[in-house]
């Protein structure tokens, strides 16, 4: 892949992850804005990430019939357009609805960069490639609450979305650029093709795991906002975004995974002590303290994140045919982990407490150890 394609890559998944997660440090003004409460807030998040753990699916076949750069060039231009009107909207529903089609846009974007990036990649390069992709996301997912939070604090909330969605007419240009490729009709993600995918191991432990680790990752820091608000209501939206600082952990993990990889001689390895990482860092936010929880943020940002990066890498790294199916299946996963965990907890979180709400995102990552220690290592 040469630096043209990379950079594309990488701009499009920062500003792909921005327009997903710019709206999670609005959530408390847009609680006040459209006069609804904090689970009707929260559904901001939860109704974009619904249709991404289905979607894949979807471009699975479109992905036969178009080149990826046609399924590019439409979802980007769309989801553009879609950015620069919600700078327009005074009703909720329609907010909502929005949201809702940016969720199923999404998928098609990053199931294309994926899948780009692991077809003209030559394998032995395949997890380096996938780390700069992997550390793009972040800063996008980081970059996506902060700015929002910093523009909505000097311009107003509604600015955040315009200027978003002109950045993605950038990305737009650039696709023009890039070449055209296209999957095969063995890379469709059809039941026979997922089913043969799962039974072979360890792809379903890794998909078992990847789904626990973003529904707590989810269920974090979609809530989050509304804790630090319960501890000092004068907390502003920049602060929620800034809150979110300890993606800078996950950037700089990401980049060095392959070096985490050498050192401990095993994915699985390195993957089980990240999420031992994970599960330390959630008694830390239970301290009610906005500094604490800063921190926390932290610790909990290098645990995810090292699982994340190190999993689509070996996904990817294993996988020798069907690489359409495979990084489907892993964004199906990850996000219908990322839907549940925007919403079920915050029942917890709601009728039980906070530290209730940190005991059920704990128990979810018992299961993805459980899962991982069960793999076989692949070399």
């Amino acid at each position: 892949m040469n630096i043209r394609n990379l950079f594309f890559v990488c701009l499009t998944a920062v500003l792909t992850f921005s327009v997903l997660y710019s709206p999670q440090p609005l959530l408390p003004i847009l609680m006040k804005e459209f006069a609804v409460d904090k689970s009707s807030a929260a559904l901001v998040t939860t109704v974009t990430l619904f249709p991404m753990s289905l979607s894949p699916i979807i471009y699975g076949y479109i992905l036969e019939r178009y080149t990826a750069k046609t399924i590019l060039f439409i979802a980007i231009l769309i989801l553009a357009i879609l950015e620069i009107y919600l700078y327009f909207v005074n009703s909720f529903n329609i907010l909502i609805s929005i949201r809702l089609i940016q969720g199923l846009l999404i998928p098609g974007i990053l199931t294309s960069l994926m899948t780009f990036i692991s077809v003209v990649v030559d394998k032995s390069f395949v997890q380096n490639f996938m780390s700069y992709y992997i550390a793009s996301t972040i800063l996008g997912g980081f970059l996506g609450r902060f700015v929002s939070g910093l523009i909505a604090k000097l311009m107003g909330w509604r600015y955040s979305f315009i200027i978003l969605g002109l950045s993605l007419i950038i990305s737009l240009i650039l696709l023009l650029f890039i070449e055209n490729y296209k999957i095969t009709s063995k890379e469709r993600l059809t039941f026979k093709n997922t089913l043969n995918t799962l039974k072979t191991p360890p792809f379903l432990n890794i998909y078992i795991s990847i789904f626990c680790v973003f529904f707590v990752f989810a269920s974090m820091l979609n809530f989050i906002p509304f804790r630090l608000k319960e501890i000092s209501d004068s907390v502003s939206e920049f602060m929620i975004g800034l809150s979110y600082s300890g993606y800078i952990m996950g950037i700089i993990v990401s980049l060095f995974s392959l070096k985490l990889i050498k050192f401990f001689r095993s994915e699985k390895i390195v993957s089980i002590y990240a999420m031992i990482i994970y599960i330390i860092s959630l008694p830390i936010f239970n301290v009610k303290s906005i500094p604490f929880i800063f921190f926390a943020m932290f610790i909990f940002c290098t645990g995810m994140f090292t699982v994340h990066s190190v999993a689509s890498g070996y996904l990817n790294k294993i996988s020798k045919h069907n690489k359409g199916i495979v990084n489907g299946m892993y964004v199906s996963f990850y996000y219908t982990g990322g839907v549940l965990g925007t919403f079920l907890p915050g029942y917890i979180y709601k009728h039980f407490g906070w530290g209730s709400f940190l005991i059920s995102l704990s128990l979810m990552i018992l299961v993805a150890i459980i899962s991982y220690t069960k793999i076989k290592q692949h070399h």
